[in-house]
């Protein structure tokens, strides 16, 4: 009877925070570059009652009883999110796969990556993010203009054009370097739509856009939310029904022992 109880409060618990999940994913639904969560069930451990015999032609099966059920895991779906222009020339989006690479400080030994491509010029000329961290180049170095520019064009494969003052067109040395990452769901969220390399993540590779499956930079887009509304409310529901049929358990079983308790009377 108390198995029951017990297996109850892990659904309840376990749907508080796959709703918890739907709710984050809700609240960056206009979120650049976001990619949503999914929460996903697996069940507990089982009592073996009676293990699995063989008596003469016949086959008795084990009888077993759960637990409940765990959170299996939290994935992040990297699908790809609408590009949104906006016409800004530092406004990049990745079309394909691939991720900026981003350090908090030109000097730190930590790189991480992320799908936002609001870019900006900073007062010493360098390519930073919307927090002031520094954008990379192909080769894992920051990317600096000197000069006063007028205008700036930003090419697929990450080449940076600059008109000056003067109206001379000059070309940077550094590409904006995209990195590839084999297994990207093994990221760790950092906040600030930023992503860090975990123990399970493999070596990123950074290079040119374009090559080695890394997607190619569009200027003037910025990549949208993938949060899909119609699936997120359809799974709000189905957590909230799910949440609601495991307290009905546990006041059922409640109801059961109370039945129990009330044979001595």
């Amino acid at each position: 009877m108390l198995r029951s109880l017990y297996s109850g409060v892990t659904g309840m618990r376990n749907h508080q925070l796959r709703m918890d999940v739907v709710a984050n994913n809700i609240a960056n639904v206009n979120t650049t570059a976001y990619k949503a969560a999914r929460a996903s069930f697996q069940d507990n451990l089982y009592q073996t009652l009676r293990s699995a015999s063989a008596t003469g032609t016949s086959n008795v099966a084990p009888l077993q009883v759960g637990s409940g059920v765990n959170m299996a895991s939290i994935d992040t779906v990297f699908l790809q999110g609408a590009l949104q222009v906006t016409g800004r020339p530092l406004d990049l989006a990745i079309q394909g796969n691939g991720f900026f690479a981003i350090k908090k400080a030109a000097d730190s030994d930590v790189t991480y990556y992320t799908r936002e491509g609001s870019f900006f010029l900073n007062t010493e000329g360098y390519l930073v993010n919307s927090q002031g961290y520094y954008v990379l180049d192909t080769t894992g170095s920051t990317i600096q203009i000197t000069e006063q520019v007028a205008s700036i064009q930003i090419a697929r494969d990450g080449t940076i054009s600059y008109t000056g003052l003067d109206g001379t067109v000059e070309v940077l040395p550094n590409k904006i370097g995209l990195a590839y990452i084999q297994n990207p769901e093994s990221l760790l969220r950092e906040g600030q739509n930023l992503y860090a390399v975990s123990l399970n993540t493999a070596e990123p590779s950074l290079g040119e856009a374009g090559t080695e499956g890394r997607g190619t930079i569009e200027g003037g887009f910025l990549e949208m939310s993938n949060v899909d509304l119609s699936l997120e409310f359809t799974n709000m529901i189905i957590t909230e029904r799910g949440y609601q049929a495991n307290a009905r358990v546990i006041t059922t079983s409640d109801e059961m022992l109370r039945e129990l308790i009330d044979l001595k009377r």
